[in-house]
Order: C-alpha cells, then sequence, then structure tokens
C-alpha cells in the first residue's frame, strides 16, 4: 500500500474505527457482528431481531453495543438498517452478489464486498457529477471489466465528516464514483484541502484494507 493510501486509510479508521470497536466487544457480540455482515450476502437483507438473538444471549445489550461502536446502523425510530458496507437504505451502489441485489453505503463500500467474501460482485451506480452510469465487476480485488470502468475515479469530501452524525448520514454520503480522472481533478479543484480522489486500483484496495478483517475471526 502505498504512502496515500496508507494516510487515507488511517484518516477514516480514526473517524469509523471499526475493526477496533469489534474487537472490544464480547466474542458472541463480535461473531453476531459477524453474522449481520454475512446475511446481507446470504440472505440478501439484514437478520431479523430473531436471527440475531440465536447468536448471544442478551440481544438487547448486543444492540446496544453494536449501535453505540456505530458497528449497526438504526433508523430513526430504533430499526436496524445496516451495517457498513450494507444497508437496507436504497443508496445510489447497488451491488448484485449471490444472487442478491443489496446496497451499499457509499461507493467505496460497494467496492469491499467482492474481496470481503471471496464472490463476484456487479456494482451499478453512477457519477455524481455526471450522472453517467457505472458498472463494475469485481472478483476479489480484481476488475473484471477493466476496459469498460476505464479511468473511473472515487472521490472522498472529507469535510463531510461530523461527529455529531453518523458515518452513514455524513461522510458515507460524500464518497462517490466520479466517471474518470478528469471530472475527479476538476471535482478536486474545487476544494482540494478537504477532498481526495483514488483511482479505482487504489479504491479496490483501501475498500479491501478497510473491511475484509471485520469478516475475519
Amino acid at each position: 500500500m502505498n504512502a496515500k493510501l496508507e494516510k487515507a486509510l488511517k484518516r477514516l479508521t480514526r473517524i469509523l474505527p471499526l475493526k477496533e470497536r469489534q474487537n472490544e466487544s464480547a466474542e458472541d457480540i463480535r461473531e453476531l457482528h459477524r453474522e449481520i455482515l454475512r446475511s446481507f450476502v446470504t440472505r440478501g437483507r439484514i437478520p431479523t431481531r430473531e436471527e440475531m438473538a440465536q447468536h448471544v444471549d442478551d440481544l438487547e445489550h448486543a444492540l446496544k453495543v453494536l449501535s453505540d461502536g456505530e458497528m449497526l446502523v438504526f433508523s430513526g425510530d430504533g430499526v436496524p438498517v445496516g451495517a457498513y458496507p450494507f444497508t437496507m437504505e436504497r443508496r445510489e451502489n447497488k451491488v448484485r452478489v449471490n444472487g442478491h441485489q443489496v446496497h451499499a453505503m457509499c461507493a467505496l463500500d460497494a467496492l469491499a464486498v467482492s474481496p470481503m467474501f471471496g464472490m463476484k460482485t456487479q456494482i451499478d451506480s453512477r457519477c455524481r457529477i455526471t450522472g453517467d452510469a457505472v458498472s463494475v465487476r469485481q472478483s476479489g480485488t480484481t476488475i473484471e471489466n477493466a476496459a469498460e470502468a476505464g479511468d473511473l475515479h472515487l472521490g472522498i469530501a472529507w469535510g463531510a465528516a461530523d461527529a455529531g452524525a453518523s458515518c452513514a448520514n455524513s461522510l458515507c454520503m460524500q464518497m462517490m464514483f466520479l466517471r474518470d480522472g478528469d471530472v475527479a481533478r476538476q471535482w478536486l479543484a474545487q476544494d482540494a484541502a478537504n477532498r481526495e480522489i483514488f483511482s479505482l486500483p487504489e479504491a479496490v484496495e483501501f475498500a479491501s484494507r478497510l473491511f475484509v478483517p471485520l469478516i475475519s475471526p
């Protein structure tokens, strides 16, 4: 990993230290968190409360730990809706995996699914600036349709991070696909102090390094 990616990974893990919080949790809660992640791939959805309860002795305590650590994201009325990189909310980044279509929290998260689970994925999204369709076929860290994906970039507007809001509803909303290097550089130039861009290979490595550890015991 190059210095740019190392710095970005450290920056994001300071904002959202998922692996650290997972490690700090009791073993049954860690396993519940991993089961929630797996459920999006095996069932195409978040587990029900009844399904979650099969993995822990005290579900309410487990849900509080997961919520406090932002390992599980809830709707405004207290319903579990997501666990990075997945969400039940309809967002612009759709991921086809294991026969299911799920939604990712953001563009970076969408690129994490294939390396996390060792399954092929089809990502359908759009360039946030031009509105052009984005299509990425992925197998682990390999982009299978590299010619079609072209010079696709990932953009992160770091200034969107808000300590008073979940990452899902702040920074994640400003992690986006950008059609090509020219569009990415123009977007970056508008606020270079608070924005950063990554090539598609860099973004895949970034996503893999961030999320793969969450699924491993």
